[in-house]
């Protein structure tokens, strides 16, 4: 592997703008990059971290290493995570032409980067990333956006792992997520998301197995049919998939988190300006509550004719679930 470095002051805009910086994220990770230079010890945990991520590329399912947020000696400079995953793109890139992945999905999965500073500011993180455990999928190899959608190379355990068996397939899946700013979640998109799958991991990873799909999402709650119309972008995506357990404990926070960016502000605060928003902020000011469902599709060429074949994704109600139906439509929000 070659030795771990950082490109110069004069060279890193450029290199930021490949992966997608927002421009006025830019002079605050070459402060960040300064600050690195300068500072001995800052390197040394830098470098600490750098050899780690790298040395994990190519894994599947290893710990982040970034859960807590920054690496210990990190806590002052909000951009060194910025710069860490720049640092760690060049060795990604290798791994991917080793691989014979296109540098078209190179560029594409890896400008996830900028995407997650700009979630980030909106969610109220000014200062860098707020989740940077969920890059090092994209940097380590497990995660690629193929179009409309992003897929995980993922061994599932524990109980959705004998889900998964009891369907027939498994422990092999590739995970869904649904990146924002991408444009609708229309059928059509992902339709092609789905065809360029099968055929990537095929041909990329052809020593595991992936015969089906799974995502796990506030998306496919149920309960969203109340709302939505049937021919809505959000419940003909549901449509698709076949429940893989049954949902767990309420989380109400996570679609606040994806449609609105701040899970602490009151509800009649909120805006309502779209008919998902509306119909989020309605049904938990009646003392509903939001619920992460798990769905799974076939990946094989009768994998969409097979998905819908099998059990829905229920009628439209959870257990213990109140609310009324309501007419709505809406446009698919962000999902990471």
């Amino acid at each position: 592997m070659e030795p771990f470095t950082l490109p110069d002051t004069e060279q890193l805009p450029e290199v930021l703008l490949e992966l997608a910086v927002p421009f006025e994220e830019v002079n605050a990770v070459l402060a960040a990059r300064t600050a690195l230079a300068r500072d001995r010890g800052l390197r040394s945990a830098f470098d600490e971290a750098l050899r780690e991520q790298a040395a994990a590329i190519g894994t599947v399912g290893r710990p982040s290493g970034l859960g807590g947020g920054r690496p210990a000696g990190f806590e002052a400079a909000g951009h060194l995570l910025t710069l860490l995953f720049v640092a760690l793109a060049p060795h990604t890139r290798a791994y991917h032409r080793a691989l014979g992945i296109s540098p078209a999905v190179s560029r594409t999965t890896l400008a996830d980067l900028g995407r997650q500073l700009a979630v980030s500011r909106w969610r109220g993180h000014p200062d860098g990333l707020g989740n940077p455990s969920w890059l090092t999928l994209h940097f380590r190899g497990e995660l690629y956006q193929l179009g409309r959608l992003q897929f995980q190379r993922k061994r599932l355990t524990g109980p959705d792992a004998s889900a998964a068996a009891a369907a027939g397939f498994g422990p092999w899946c590739l995970q869904l997520h649904i990146p924002d700013h991408c444009g609708p979640l229309s059928p059509e998109a992902c339709d092609r998301a789905l065809a360029r799958a099968r055929g990537f991991f095929a041909r990329h990873f052809p020593t595991e197995p992936y015969p089906a799909a799974c995502v796990f999402s506030w998306l496919l709650d149920p309960q969203l049919r109340r709302y939505l119309p049937a021919e809505s972008n959000i419940i003909r995506f549901q449509r698709r998939f076949t429940p893989l357990r049954p949902p767990g404990e309420p989380e109400d926070d996570n679609p606040l988190r994806y449609v609105f960016g701040d899970t602490d502000r009151p509800l009649d605060t909120l805006p309502r300006d779209t008919p998902l928003q509306r119909a989020l902020v309605d049904h938990l000011r009646a003392g509903d509550h939001w619920y992460v469902g798990g769905g799974w599709l076939w990946l094989d060429e009768d994998g969409d004719r097979r998905g819908r074949a099998t059990t829905p994704l229920g009628p439209g109600r959870a257990p213990g679930h109140g609310g009324r139906e309501r007419p709505s439509e809406a446009e698919p929000p962000a999902s990471e």
